[in-house]
């Protein structure tokens, strides 16, 4: 509708004569795809340790310029550009379903500062459960009594959460653990 208000401005500005009116239409197309840019960016969110929302602006934007295509009225291109588009968001959404997917969980170890576990220890349990450690932290509370690990793990298996959670619970040296899914 923007497009056809620059296109047809002849009809719209026809009391004046038309050597006198100098409007350039594409400055209406370019001020449509940076307006649909800023709603873009809208849609953008980082979560954790991930960021959502770059397909959506795509397709937002690209809505827009088949959108401007058919307001000038290139039908045949827009229609062709709108195959393409649902060619190509067809074909990434099944290449993203066969992908590999990484879990990140929020993980915190408490031991007895008399019977703390070794980093190594740790590492080597979590290695065991096909975790990788991401960020690691100490942390001293209770009073110096609690000796607390604090880190970002990850893994490729949501189910491995379930096995490290039961491999924790059987560890004499475990006073309190914590294992969070952070949001994909």
């Amino acid at each position: 509708m923007l497009m056809l208000i620059t296109t047809y401005q002849n009809l719209w500005l026809h009391t004046l004569p038309l050597e006198t009116v100098r409007t350039d239409p594409t400055r209406m197309a370019q001020g449509i795809m940076t307006g649909i840019g800023f709603l873009g960016a809208g849609v953008i969110f980082k979560e954790g340790l991930t960021v959502r929302g770059l397909t959506t602006a795509a397709s937002i934007w690209n809505t827009a310029a088949i959108g401007t295509l058919i307001g000038i009225g290139f039908y045949y291109p827009a229609a062709l550009a709108t195959l393409i588009t649902f060619g190509m968001l067809s074909v990434f959404r099944t290449i993203e379903v066969k992908m590999p997917t990484r879990h990140y969980a929020r993980n915190v170890i408490r031991c007895h500062r008399d019977r703390v576990l070794s980093e190594p220890t740790i590492r080597e349990l979590l290695r065991s459960h096909h975790f990788d450690v991401v960020k690691m932290g100490y942390h001293l509370a209770g009073g110096g009594e609690v000796f607390e690990y604090q880190m970002v793990i990850r893994t490729l298996d949501p189910r491995n959460m379930e096995r490290l959670s039961q491999s924790l619970l059987a560890a004499p040296e475990v006073l309190e653990f914590q294992l969070v899914a952070i949001a994909n």
